[in-house]
């Protein structure tokens, strides 16, 4: 397998008693979806944190591109080129679709926005930001306020805003977290475009999404792994099916 773009090592955080991640290790190669799975608890979206930096952890390291980003801040770890979405949208509610997608291609770039900017460098900004939007499906809904947009919108939204900061790698926390069925499979169909162009570590509870586009699965339960590799090995694994996976299958 090729050398890991984005490498956890051993992760452990507590809050108090809660063991919430357990000597958690993985990795993600170039260019792959690795889908993380479990039961609610399990553990996920505190890893996410923790490979954000939005979280420190108590033990354990996390590599992006070769290099130590344990104690770095999330806007270093964004600029090195790791992307983030979140389970509830964070998005600013009065600006326009674009004008959201704007200020995170600024944010990366630092084009600052005022009366004296010059000329090119706002048409830049607004053609990575309509490129952004036409990735996520909302390019003819690019001056509608966010506010105003559906859930199913507001999840595109966020993709566009992730993808106009050009990361190598996306930490994806259920991106389709309350939507519907067309609308997820809209969403899966956006990301499976998006294999090949960006790695993708994904937090999902669809199974049909997750099986569609992982290309490797690892398991928490507990706050630890307990299983990982193809998807075909995570449906065999007895141990993944009374722990999760045959609830949802079965059900």
């Amino acid at each position: 397998m090729a050398e890991p773009l984005l490498c956890a090592e051993r992760l452990s955080k507590r809050f108090g008693a809660l063991a919430a991640v357990a000597d958690v290790s993985l990795d993600l190669v170039t260019g792959e979806c690795h889908a993380v799975i479990g039961p609610n608890g399990a553990g996920k979206s505190t890893l996410l944190a923790l490979l954000a930096g939005e979280i420190m952890p108590d033990s354990g390291f996390v590599a992006f591109d070769g290099h130590d980003v344990t104690r770095a801040r999330p806007s270093r770890r964004a600029l090195a080129g790791l992307g983030r979405t979140f389970q509830i949208t964070q998005l600013c509610r009065e600006f326009s679709a674009r004008r959201n997608v704007m200020l995170a291609v600024q944010s990366r770039v630092g084009t600052p926005f005022h009366f004296l900017r010059r000329a090119d460098s706002l048409a830049t900004l607004a053609a990575r930001a309509d490129a952004a939007l036409v990735t996520a499906g909302l390019a003819e809904r690019a001056q509608v306020p966010a506010g105003l947009l559906s859930h199913g919108e507001q999840r595109q939204l966020e993709l566009a805003v992730a993808m106009a900061m050009r990361p190598r790698a996306l930490l994806l926390d259920e991106p389709t977290a309350g939507l519907g069925p067309a609308e997820t499979a809209e969403m899966a169909a956006r990301l499976a475009a998006l294999k090949g162009r960006v790695a993708m570590l994904l937090v999902e509870h669809d199974m049909d999404t997750v099986f569609r586009l992982a290309d490797r699965i690892t398991v928490l339960a507990e706050g630890r792994v307990i299983a990982s590799g193809s998807p075909e090995m995570i449906r065999a694994d007895t141990a993944v099916r009374e722990a999760y996976l045959g609830e949802v299958v079965d059900a």
